[in-house]
């Protein structure tokens, strides 16, 4: 249990009890110790009698875990590789390193990622990497929540594709023993690099099963041409004629959105997902449909990409310049407010995975920061969470609670030295 004392939520002072993963109760501060004299509290009473972790958390601020709706996080180990160069010879370089992965290079790639994500408050990511099993193991030893899918990627070889359906089957079985809070879901790399069969059979999958299904939709202005060029529809379209949209896809990018598929991806009730700092980088594209997406019924969330081309995976940072870019291509200072932006890193993502978390609220999972306001980008009069999106950096972010645990407690991070220390080591035998 966790009682979290004097703590600033929506402006005002509360006490936060946490237990079993949950967020128990939420009540003014100073009332406290009057609501455990009620014979209804006498379990909560009985849990902080018996050595609950008390947190003063005077002149801090609670916000709900950000959800990384979409990235590649073993990349860590793959910063700054390929830079300056067009998408499609960055992929190019990329996929020829990734040749030489392993289990040991994506374990510790990815434990560099949930410490990276640690520290700038992400609680819960939407993963897309080789050798999940052990991406898996790393999330879960470092105490946040992943969502882990088998990727589809067969290149238009039938022997590559049977093999890639037998593995996603195991997976998907081994997944049903997971009880730590991870997901499983499927991933199809994109229209140009896995075949129709394989795109079709992967959506019939995950709809059986009742899985998410995660893909790169539209992320370059020359997948789209490739794509009209080859079925005489847009990716969009191209995915809706072969079953892989609905509810529980989970679409990374949507850059070249035609008014068509922006009306059928709003009809699908699609979960899209803007990756600004990657999409930049890449020179992908900048003009992100977010209101026309937003008001069409799709479910906009927002994701770092891996860093292998965004380069961090900070959540914090992707809100401040989707916001900033949005309000500049629309010439419009109203455009992605405040809470629709805090809303795309937090609450929506919670809904596109089906998860109780993503808001501070008695019976929500309890995915949380504790953000530090003692430094000078909070002494404005301004609102807390335009100083928090728009002033500061993440490393105001104190401590995190993921699934109702510390995961940082005081800007310390567990075994954080060591992690470093071995994720070296790895990069001295890739490199």
């Amino acid at each position: 249990m966790i009682l979290l004392k004097n703590i600033l939520l929506d402006g005002s002072k509360v006490d936060i009890v946490i237990d079993g993963g949950l967020i128990r109760k939420i009540v003014p501060e100073g009332t406290w110790d009057q609501l455990l004299k009620l014979p209804a509290q006498e379990d909560l009473a009985a849990g902080l009698a018996s050595g609950a972790e008390v947190m003063d958390c005077g002149g801090k601020t609670a916000v709900p875990g950000f959800i990384n709706m979409h990235t590649h996080a073993a990349m860590t180990l793959m910063r700054g590789i390929q830079e300056d160069v067009a998408f499609h010879q960055w992929l190019a370089g990329i996929w020829n390193f990734e040749t030489r992965l392993d289990a040991d290079f994506v374990y510790w790639g990815t434990k560099v990622a949930c410490l990276e994500m640690i520290r700038t408050g992400t609680t819960t990511f939407n993963d897309q990497y080789w050798f999940s099993p052990v991406a898996h193991k790393a999330a879960v030893e470092m105490g946040i929540r992943p969502v882990i899918s088998y990727v589809i990627l067969d290149q238009d070889n039938p022997e590559e594709a049977a093999r890639q359906r037998e593995q996603c089957q195991e997976m998907y079985e081994e997944s049903l023993g997971w009880k730590d809070g991870s997901l499983f879901s499927v991933s199809v790399h994109a229209v140009y690099s896995v075949s129709e069969a394989m795109i079709g059979w992967a959506a019939d999958f995950a709809r059986k099963y009742g899985l998410k299904l995660h893909l790169h939709l539209s992320e370059t202005e020359k997948e789209n041409a490739d794509c009209l060029a080859k079925t005489g529809l847009t990716p969009t379209a191209y995915l809706d004629r072969l079953g892989a949209l609905g509810p529980d896809t989970i679409a990374a990018h949507c850059l070249w959105l035609t008014e068509d598929d922006i009306a059928l991806l709003g009809r699908r009730k699609v979960n899209c997902v803007h990756n600004i700092n990657s999409n930049l980088k890449l020179s992908s594209g900048y003009r992100f449909p977010y209101e026309e997406l937003r008001d069409a019924g799709a479910n906009v969330c927002i994701g770092t990409d891996g860093a292998a081309s965004s380069n961090n995976l900070d959540v914090l940072e992707a809100m401040k310049t989707s916001a900033l870019l949005q309000k500049a291509i629309r010439k419009n200072p109203e455009s992605l407010p405040i809470p629709e932006l805090l809303a795309m890193a937090t609450s929506n993502g919670a809904r596109a995975l089906g998860l109780r978390t993503g808001r501070i609220e008695e019976g929500m999972a309890a995915d949380l920061s504790i953000v530090d306001t003692d430094n000078s980008f909070f002494l404005s009069p301004g609102s807390f969470l335009a100083n928090f999106i728009y002033s500061a950096h993440s490393d105001c972010i104190d401590s995190v609670i993921a699934k109702g645990r510390f995961v940082m407690k005081n800007r310390v991070v567990a075994g954080e030295k060591e992690l470093l220390s071995n994720a070296r080591k790895m990069l001295h035998l890739m490199y």
